[in-house]
């Protein structure tokens, strides 16, 4: 009996920001559907970077690519850095000729968000640098690899980001947040302009709150024990595993039809709705309706939702 192909063998991928969190998760269950991933962040094994993790490193990753069936590539960057990320595509070139799927998911700014204060009572510095790190490094890593994903008709780039634009017609905690986290939405619309005319797809791609190993931490929980946390955290029932997107964009990547989706915002939870994807336990949690409908509660206009109704 023939073994099943995987249905993005061949395919060569770059997950631009993939040390921890959506990131590597991406990564790695692009490697399980059969992609080679080059994976880049700043935190290795012997350098760690501003964020201070060092419990994940670009080096763990890639080695989880590989052992969920893709090959794993890690290579140290900093998407800030113009002759860096020049010299990585120059990699991918070199080494495979093609680049069929980008993702933008550099970010590492959660640092620098402090919640409620105006523009004029935040850091101006904290405030710049948050924008370099999800809105720069974003701009300076499309320029510079499309060249070589355009090569190939049918390529993929993600720009990853928080919020649905649906959702961030509301104000999104900080005026530098909220532009940082706008921008890649508005980045996916102009690249789907751009590669219209060689046949590639840009959308925008969100999770809902996820999961992530800063969030847990910062909750005081693992992902073995996360339900804990609800009950001093409202609306965390709802929250979602990196592993969730990583099956949103591997199933999006392996969609021949995928062009239908380009210049989109697009959410985990949508998508899981249309491929059938579930999240690791099986759940399909939907927090952006859930917040949706939260909302309308609290206006009057409709009764509290129910979280089992959304996941």
């Amino acid at each position: 009996m023939e073994t099943e192909t995987k249905p993005l063998s061949g395919r060569i991928a770059l997950v631009a920001g993939a040390t921890r969190g959506a990131g590597r998760a991406i990564a790695v269950q692009l490697g399980a559907a059969g992609a080679t991933v080059y994976v880049t962040g700043r935190t290795t094994r012997a350098k760690v970077s501003e964020v201070g993790r060092t419990t994940e490193t670009i080096e763990e990753t890639a080695e989880l690519v590989t052992a969920a069936g893709g090959e794993g590539i890690a290579v140290p960057t900093d998407h800030l850095e113009i002759d860096q990320v020049e010299a990585l595509v120059a990699r991918i070139d070199e080494e495979r000729g093609r680049l069929d799927i980008l993702v933008n998911d550099v970010w590492g700014g959660e640092h620098l968000l402090k919640f409620g204060l105006k523009v004029w009572e935040t850091d101006l510095t904290d405030g710049l640098r948050m924008m370099e790190l999800g809105v720069r490094t974003h701009a300076i890593t499309s320029r510079l690899a499309l060249p070589l994903l355009i090569r190939h008709p049918g390529g993929l780039v993600v720009e990853m980001t928080d919020g649905t634009a649906e959702w961030n017609t509301r104000f999104r905690e900080n005026f530098f947040y909220d532009l940082t986290k706008n921008a890649p939405i508005r980045m996916a619309f102009a690249l789907a302009h751009d590669l219209a005319s060689v046949g590639g797809t840009a959308v925008a791609l969100t999770p809902g709150w996820l999961r992530s190993e800063q969030m847990l931490a910062a909750f005081g929980v693992t992902e073995e024990n996360w339900r804990d946390a609800i009950e001093k955290v409202p609306g965390f029932e709802i929250a979602e595993s990196p592993v969730y997107v990583g099956r949103a964009i591997a199933a999006l990547a392996a969609d021949p039809d995928r062009a239908r989706w380009t210049g989109q915002s697009l959410s985990s939870g949508q998508l899981a709705k249309v491929y059938g994807f579930t999240d690791a336990d099986g759940s399909q949690p939907d927090a952006w309706g859930y917040m949706v409908a939260g909302e309308r509660a609290e206006a009057g206009e409709a009764e509290k939702p129910d979280v089992t109704d959304y996941r």
